[in-house]
């Protein structure tokens, strides 16, 4: 990874910025694609299929992972008609471009879709068409990651990885791992990103969530990340915040996420800002939108708002989550130039 901390304007803003942040160009590194859907739209597709589709009270915490990992699955029942995975496809990268993000790296599982498709290869393909016509529809560019289930047999995750090293550069840019960390632990996945960091795609697992500093170490030593997906429980080691900094390795970071999954009792405690003060590189996320509340541009006023982010500390995380993804050197370029106008205006 490079070091963007010489790279990133660093002017400072007045303490009442009032700089657009829907301007301010950004990625969107962490996102599953199921959970961009619009509330409103995963409800029109349930009642098109006679399914009451229950939303969770986002006042409230949810009770532990699994009641949200359910909640999620839930979603599935209406998003295997093609139609309707069409059209979240399409309406999330518009939400996308209102939203000021010009890369979205969503975390792709086309293992739902193969009794939909017929296999995962099709799936896969599929919905990389899909995404590159919504995205030229809607000025966005889009890489897929690949995310392996951890609850899953190591077997399976390892024939996983070999789907997406086949379309590596194909529209699939990096591998990553989900689910509950607890009990399934980084290590057993070594030979899958392997496989996937032979195929040259990104290392961006999930680490440092819902377990502790030694997962973030073991997806830095054994699964070498190039990204880790929150990473927040990090601030817990201070070696840890050493070697991520001196790496370059980014956290995509997801505050609501966070507070609602009870990662973090308040969300004013929030460690992003500690992460950034220690040198470490974060993008700011969303995580799974319908299910945690904000958007991603929502997120980024709240950092701003609560986590009292300076707009330099933002447009480096914004440029963070461009140069730390899986777009074209292209867009990175030109992403560049609009932060620090962005920054300088």
């Amino acid at each position: 990874m490079t070091d963007s901390a010489t790279e990133t304007p660093t002017t400072a803003p007045s303490p009442t910025s009032t700089r657009d942040l829907a301007l301010l160009p950004k990625g969107h590194l962490h996102l599953h694609m199921e959970a961009a859907i619009r509330a409103e739209t995963l409800k029109d597709m349930g009642a098109g299929a006679g399914i009451v589709i229950e939303l969770p009270d986002l006042s409230q915490t949810y009770s532990d992972f699994s009641a949200f990992s359910n909640t999620y699955r839930s979603m599935l029942a209406v998003l295997v008609k093609p139609e309707n995975l069409f059209r979240l496809i399409d309406e999330s990268v518009e939400d996308a471009a209102r939203e000021g993000v010009v890369y979205v790296e969503f975390g792709a599982s086309p293992h739902f879709y193969i009794d939909t498709f017929g296999s995962i290869e099709d799936a896969l393909q599929i919905i990389i068409d899909k995404c590159a016509e919504a995205g030229t529809k809607w000025g966005v560019e889009i890489g897929l990651m690949i995310t392996i289930d951890r609850t899953e047999s190591v077997e399976i995750a390892n024939a996983y990885a070999e789907v997406a090293a086949a379309f590596a550069g194909k529209g699939v840019v990096s591998i990553g791992l989900a689910n509950d960390e607890r009990g399934h632990p980084a290590e057993d996945f070594e030979e899958a990103f392997a496989i996937g960091r032979a195929a040259g795609l990104l290392s961006t697992p999930h680490a440092g969530e819902l377990a502790g500093p030694d997962q973030v170490w073991k997806a830095i030593e054994v699964l070498h990340a190039d990204r880790i997906l929150h990473g927040v429980t990090s601030v817990q080691d201070p070696a840890l915040l050493a070697r991520l900094a001196a790496d370059g390795i980014c956290l995509d970071v997801c505050p609501t996420s966070n507070l609602l999954l009870s990662v973090v009792d308040e969300i004013d405690a929030h460690p992003l800002r500690v992460l950034l003060d220690a040198g470490v590189r974060c993008s700011i996320n969303a995580d799974d939108p319908v299910l945690f509340g904000p958007n991603i541009l929502s997120e980024y006023e709240l950092c701003r708002s609560v986590l009292k982010l300076t707009d330099a500390q933002l447009a480096a995380c914004a440029w963070s989550s461009i140069e730390c993804g899986g777009g074209s050197a292209e867009l990175k370029a030109k992403a560049k130039v609009d932060i620090e106008a962005w920054l300088a205006s």
